[in-house]
């Protein structure tokens, strides 16, 4: 399967290089959206075992699977066939929140000490790299503060089943994230994972780099910064028939309220592009206009 776009134009960013690496993760953030960060501080050996421990919930039966319920959709397990023929995944809404990471564990009746070990240390590191980035991003606007402080994080871990007959199809359809940010552990070996060029609107294709993870910006970035962060559209290609595995952290808003652009990136040069929104309201504006890429338009406010 030919491979799109060229792994060398996607952003890398070394996280124990700040503040120098400040401006170039800003022009990452404002021009592609989409950017890989080394360095990060999550050991190599841990990032290994979450990805074991993943395969073995996501080959669990699927009435085990169904355990993991939510009333909203997204939220719990997405079986195959709600969102591709391939795909499915586990979910933890709100992981940050004491018990919420043991409940996920106990609906999938995880006895094993070591894998609960294993996911509770991955699943700390991975917020509180979160958490990081979201600071790194108040500073390169001239900020300060916890932007994410308090802020419902989802753990996600997603199988695509791939098979040789399938290859050349798509995985996950070409969408863009309705939240802040997303910080993705892909599969190391199997790739597939396409961003759509800002300026050419051509897919470039991420090419795995082992040991490293994927950061994209969704449409409450662009919305917050007053249009200075980029939502990226992307989308999940199969390039080769064999089981691809990825783990994600979703930063999505504010538990309460809405969220707009703060005054200090709204000025006469830059007057405020969109509407302020709620996130639950806003998630549900994207599934009832059935936009996955282009909702954020609604809240665009007409000069």
């Amino acid at each position: 399967m030919a491979k799109v776009g060229a792994a060398s134009t996607v952003p890398v960013i070394d996280m124990q290089d700040f503040p120098a690496q400040s401006g170039k993760l800003m022009e990452a953030c404002g021009e592609w959206g989409f950017f890989r960060i080394i360095n990060h501080g999550i050991p190599p050996a841990l990032m290994g075992e979450m990805k074991a421990v993943s395969r073995s919930l996501l080959d669990l039966p699927v009435e085990i699977k169904m355990r993991n319920s939510n009333p909203v959709q997204g939220k719990g397990y997405t079986p195959l066939n709600m969102a591709s023929p391939v795909f499915e995944g586990l979910g933890c809404y709100d992981m940050a929140v004491p018990g919420n990471l043991d409940q996920f564990l106990d609906q999938l009746c995880v006895s094993d000490p070591r894998q609960r070990e294993i996911i509770t240390a991955y699943s700390k590191a991975i917020h509180d790299l979160g958490m990081d980035m979201g600071r790194k991003l108040l500073q390169g606007l001239g900020l300060s503060g916890d932007l994410f402080n308090g802020w419902p994080c989802q753990l996600r871990i997603n199988k695509y089943n791939y098979t040789p007959d399938y290859v050349g199809s798509t995985g996950a359809v070409l969408h863009t994230d309705p939240g802040f940010l997303t910080i993705l552990q892909d599969d190391e070996i199997i790739g597939g994972l396409e961003a759509v060029d800002k300026d050419t609107g051509k897919y470039v294709s991420v090419e795995p780099m082992p040991g490293s993870l994927v950061v994209n910006l969704g449409d409450l970035a662009a919305i917050w910064s007053n249009g200075r962060l980029w939502s990226v559209k992307h989308r999940v290609q199969c390039y080769e028939g064999s089981i691809r595995l990825s783990i994600a952290l979703f930063v999505l808003g504010p538990k309460n309220g809405v969220l707009g652009a703060p005054k200090e990136l709204v000025d006469s040069k830059h007057p405020r592009l969109y509407k302020p929104v709620n996130f639950e309201e806003y998630r549900m504006l994207r599934i009832t206009t059935r936009s996955p890429t282009g909702a954020i338009e609604l809240l665009r406010i007409k000069s």
